[in-house]
């Protein structure tokens, strides 16, 4: 029974071990006020601000349709070794990686045109009445 468990144990690790995100994991705390300026963006649905400074390249916020908030790292998931930060598009519904020409979409991440082939690493977004606040 032992041997069973340790089997199935290194193999859920294993197959897990390939869907890691591949942009590293660092230290996000941001937080401000949701009327502060660089937010501005931020005050429809399927607004997005940029922001520098913070994780690997980086951070992308997202306002769904629905009036929650989403982020992630503008650090493309292709290639992370190279930081190209992802830029908005003119859609508003999606992010490029300049350096591999990659899309990800704002809504959830993934990948929309190669060739990433991961989503971009997202964080989780506190709001309040007042503060936004973006940690990992």
């Amino acid at each position: 029974m032992r041997k069973l468990i340790v089997i199935l144990l290194t193999g859920i690790c294993f197959f897990s071990c390939g869907k890691s995100n591949p942009v590293p994991s660092v230290a996000v705390n941001f937080e401000a006020s949701i009327t502060d300026p660089r937010l501005a963006g931020l005050g429809i649905a399927g607004g997005a601000v940029l922001l520098s400074g913070y994780g690997v390249a980086g951070l992308v916020i997202y306002r769904t349709a629905s009036g929650n908030y989403v982020a992630y790292d503008r650090c493309s998931s292709y290639q992370p070794e190279k930081k190209c930060a992802v830029t908005l598009d003119a859609t508003g519904f999606t992010v490029t990686d300049p350096c591999s020409g990659s899309k990800f979409s704002l809504s959830d991440g993934t990948p929309v045109k190669g060739p990433a082939t991961q989503s971009l690493r997202t964080y989780q977004v506190i709001t309040t009445q007042f503060t936004i606040q973006v940690v990992n």
